[in-house]
């Protein structure tokens, strides 16, 4: 199977098509991480998705025990402990547990580590190892205490747009992911509440009374971490999950309808002979009137025979940036509801040769908007639930953030 691989494979150099190549019976799915190729072989029509995660998810493992690091040298260096370990994470085929904290917890074995890595060492305590390897909870160690019992949740999205120079949205979504942040004792039981379309409906129906009013917004591509409780929202529509202990992402998502857009742009760029441009481009900020956004971002393009530009800004900052052929224009903090203009005069390098038309690239804009979301999602509450019954403080935070937010000239 090496052979071959490196035969058909790596010596034609058809490397970067595809990840997935199939020679006689076989199927080879190949991953390159630094100077290695990590190979699945199969015989059979396997998931080519799950072996790819597989790969991504070993490597995580490995670098979790080598200090980081995953090349050549750290194979060689680490060769033992890697085929302890891939005993462990596969068993006839099946992928099994690839958590670094819960394999950490019985194969004890250090990894020989780069001279380079900066990582420290994890000095917890051993817990009850049989017990995370074969309960319904392998993400969370028991027995963790604290003093102060805290969640901290951030929804974060980022809008997509592309809008014609008529001001028509052409295409608009928005892309979100909800991080969490725990420090919890115990193992507490958490129910998330969204103001989603079908799990309002859900709750209504279970409790026989009508729909709250009020913006409802429809999830599109829902993926959610492994510790929520797929057979609960699938029946009841609520994210129910007992949570990893400090940072992780519990769940993205997708919303194509109802995008309440942060910011309109009105582009006017008129060529004045060989020479001369002008340019007029006014921003003004849809949100609330008492929210602001930060580091606010304007690109004008600009042709690349462009000498220089003078510029008249009601806000912030501009200048001509000749690295990307454009007028960037730059706001530290946009009140809500409120316009902001820029005029600039640009002067063009007269050539001798025929000028070639002009295609105008869009004009591209980066923010972030605090405590804003542009689907308009919002979590309705988050109940924490504990045997020792302790109080908790829960903190909720809003940022909408600028993705490919594009508006053609």
């Amino acid at each position: 199977m090496v052979d071959a691989f490196r035969m058909h494979i790596l010596q034609t150099k058809d490397l970067g098509t595809c990840p997935v190549k199939q020679i006689g019976g076989c199927s080879f799915m190949y991953m390159r991480i630094s100077n290695v190729y990590i190979v699945i072989v199969v015989s059979s029509n396997a998931n080519a998705a799950c072996a790819l995660r597989f790969v991504v998810e070993a490597v995580a493992l490995f670098k979790s025990y080598f200090g980081g690091a995953f090349d050549e040298d750290a194979i060689r260096n680490n060769f033992v402990l890697i085929y302890e370990l891939l005993d462990e994470i596969m068993d006839f085929g099946y992928p099994q547990n690839l958590s670094p904290e819960i394999l950490k917890l019985y194969i004890t074995q250090e990894g020989v580590r780069s001279p380079f890595s900066s990582k420290p060492q994890d000095s917890r305590p051993p817990a009850n190892a049989t017990l995370q390897v074969t309960g319904a909870v392998g993400w969370r160690r028991e027995g963790l205490v604290y003093k102060k019992n805290e969640v901290f949740l951030d929804i974060i999205e980022s809008v997509n747009l592309l809008m014609s120079s008529k001001g028509t949205v052409l295409r608009c979504d928005a892309t979100g992911k909800i991080l969490m942040k725990c420090f919890l004792s115990g193992m507490p039981d958490l129910k998330l509440g969204l103001n989603d379309k079908i799990g309002l409906e859900k709750e209504a129906q279970i409790k026989a009374r009508p729909t709250r009013s009020g913006k409802t917004i429809e999830l599109d591509d829902v993926t959610f971490h492994q510790c929520v409780n797929l057979t609960r929202f699938n029946s009841e529509k609520t994210v129910s999950f007992v949570p990893p202990d400090g940072e992780f992402e519990l769940m993205k998502y997708r919303i194509t309808e109802g995008i309440s857009l942060p910011f309109r742009v009105f582009p006017s760029i008129k060529e004045l002979g060989r020479t001369r441009m002008e340019v007029n481009v006014k921003v003004k900020s849809v949100f609330g009137a008492k929210m602001f956004a930060l580091g606010v971002v304007v690109k004008v393009p600009v042709p690349k025979q462009t000498a220089k530009a003078s510029f008249q800004v009601t806000n912030g900052k501009a200048k001509y940036n000749a690295t990307l052929d454009s007028l960037v224009w730059k706001v530290r903090k946009f009140p809500g509801q409120t316009e902001a203009t820029m005029s600039a005069e640009v002067e063009l390098i007269s050539t001798l040769a025929e000028k070639k038309s002009w295609t105008r690239p869009p004009i591209q804009m980066e923010f972030q908007v605090p405590m804003f979301t542009a689907s308009g999602l919002r979590v309705r509450f988050l109940k924490v639930w504990e045997k020792s019954g302790y109080s908790t403080v829960e903190w909720v935070r809003y940022i909408t953030r600028a993705g490919s937010y594009e508006i053609r000239c």
